[in-house]
């Protein structure tokens, strides 16, 4: 006798499908550090390797053995804190309270990013509502011309800062505003971080590539990639859980616990040999992550300090080999 029942084809998750709003990811909620610094930070992709490592892993069966993994490279220029943004408390959640820009920012990209010429709030005024302020973060801007991949126009991002409560988060935004931050200033070699991006973009698809829905039989009415039904006869119409063709891929998706293997200098050589496919030359700092991550290369990858793995102790991973071997005919 067949089978009865089986799993539906498609998950129902983060319906419906849609294509992502804009390139540059939004980040909905930042987890509560202690620690002051910077909760996150943004790199491009530029493409995978594999490299080696000793396994740190209490659980794994492979401890302390020497395994082979594959990681994704995210060159990271510096971000420049170009606004230092106070929050505060109300009943209806948490609101604005001050806007503080740098002084010194370049005329070109005061013009691209259409900044305002005059503070509305200097640092005095500031520290006349230091007391109400619950919550602070810093908005920047990235710098791509660094990158050498073409794309010339920055892109503006919020990210929170880390701290015991708000005068702690106030003076260390105090400190970075106006100044150009590096990637070792907010990740460390072996930290869990969140990837935030959105995925690779494959147009409209039917739903057997869309859903993983079976091929039909020859004698299915002629046709062999479609669904075989399309629900119930009531409710008198298709419900949503129907798998149909759509949208897939440009999506806005978080990835949970990626691992930072290592945080490099751009003196050091992380391009392979004739370099990266469709990126080119890593001339900056560079993250080195475990797994993939959601994205085509040159696109924007978010990095927020993991939301579900707070408070564990970071463990440097020992790195025995990166391959740095032709891509070229992969």
């Amino acid at each position: 006798m067949g089978k009865i029942n089986r799993p539906r084809h498609g998950t129902m998750a983060v319906r419906h499908r849609k294509r992502a709003e804009t390139q540059t990811p939004e980040v909905g909620s930042w987890p509560k550090v202690q620690e002051v610094g910077l909760l996150g930070f943004a790199g491009y992709k530029a493409g995978m390797t594999h490299a080696t490592m000793i396994d740190d892993d209490a659980g794994s069966v492979t401890k302390g053995h020497e395994i082979a993994v594959p990681v994704t490279v995210l060159e990271a220029p510096p971000l420049f804190v170009f606004c230092l943004r106070a929050y505060k408390d109300t009943p209806y959640g948490k609101k604005i309270a001050a806007d503080v820009f740098a002084e010194k920012i370049d005329e070109k990209v005061r013009k691209k990013l259409t900044l305002p010429k005059n503070n509305k709030m200097s640092m005095k005024d500031l520290d006349s509502i230091a007391s109400s302020v619950s919550d602070v973060r810093v908005l920047v801007f990235t710098s791509p011309s660094l990158a050498g991949f073409g794309k010339k126009m920055p892109e503006v991002m919020e990210i929170a800062v880390g701290g015991k409560d708000g005068k702690a988060k106030l003076e260390y935004a105090k400190g970075i505003l106006g100044k150009e931050v590096k990637v070792s200033d907010a990740v460390k070699d072996g930290e869990y971080f969140d990837t935030i991006a959105v995925t690779t973009g494959k147009g409209w698809q039917g739903a057997v590539k869309r859903f993983g829905v079976s091929m039909q039989r020859r004698k299915a009415t002629g046709r062999y990639r479609h669904v075989g039904t399309l629900g119930p006869w009531h409710p008198a119409f298709v419900m949503y859980t129907v798998p149909m063709a759509g949208q897939m891929g440009y999506h806005h998706r978080t990835e949970h616990n990626k691992r930072v293997l290592k945080v490099g200098g751009a003196k050091e050589r992380i391009t392979p040999d004739g370099g990266f496919l469709n990126y080119g030359v890593v001339k900056n700092d560079y993250v080195l992550v475990k797994g993939s991550v959601g994205g085509p290369m040159k696109r924007l990858v978010r990095l927020r300090k993991a939301m579900r793995r707070q408070g564990e102790k970071v463990l440097k991973p020992e790195m025995k080999f990166i391959s740095l071997s032709s891509k070229q005919g992969a």
